[in-house]
């Protein structure tokens, strides 16, 4: 696992490229950066600027960024006190179509929530990890030739008025919500990312570098 803190999304997206392109010729071992990103509205493959509610002036001064991401699904929102994994997984070499490795992401993060008190679930008509009160994490997953990027993205304790800013994947009505709204106090990060990653390493059948 390695932790790089706070990494703005274009970059945090070139070094995938760059493990990713490792992986495919075994230069590097299976991987997961955790990490957290500043406040930036990510378009994926199926995106658009129709489910961002606001204008990019607005954006502009509230200091969120606008990217275009290589990832599956539609709008995602990311910034400080949302946990983002990605792990950097050669599936073929794991034995993983697209579909399973994308449920054991959602089955570590249901486990990793459960250590610290959130009940939480998948939903077999919404891609994600959702709770009583809401979607509290996002699953985006892309490939380079069997190797995985992207991954998911757990809110602990972000600016939830941020998320008001867009249609969240397309079903901003189901509601959106945190760990720290769930517990009514914040989450200890670093004891989350050691939980998260044992999780994640578990559900894979991996040792994860």
């Amino acid at each position: 696992m390695r932790d790089l803190g706070l990494i703005g999304y274009v970059e945090a997206v070139a070094l995938q490229e760059r493990l990713a392109a490792d992986r495919l010729v075994g230069a590097v071992p299976d991987t997961l950066l955790l990490l957290e990103h500043p406040p930036v509205i990510t378009l994926g493959r199926r995106g658009t600027m129709a489910d961002v509610l606001v204008s990019e002036e607005l954006l502009a001064r509230k200091g969120v960024e606008v990217q275009r991401s290589s990832r599956g699904g539609l709008v995602t929102y990311h910034g400080p006190g949302q946990l983002v994994g990605y792990p950097i997984v050669h599936l073929r070499e794991a034995g993983l179509t697209i579909p399973e490795y994308a449920s054991r992401l959602q089955r570590a993060v249901i486990a990793a929530l459960a250590e610290i008190g959130v009940e939480a679930w998948t939903d077999s008509a919404h891609v994600g990890v959702w709770t009583e009160r809401g979607k509290i994490a996002a699953v985006g997953i892309a490939q380079r030739r069997g190797v995985a990027m992207h991954g998911f993205a757990v809110n602990l304790q972000p600016d939830m008025s941020h998320f008001q800013l867009i249609d969240p994947c397309g079903i901003g009505e189901l509601g959106v919500t945190s760990a720290e709204q769930i517990l009514g106090e914040p989450v200890d990060v670093p004891e989350f990312k050691e939980r998260v990653a044992g999780a994640v390493a578990e559900e894979l059948r991996l040792a994860l570098g």
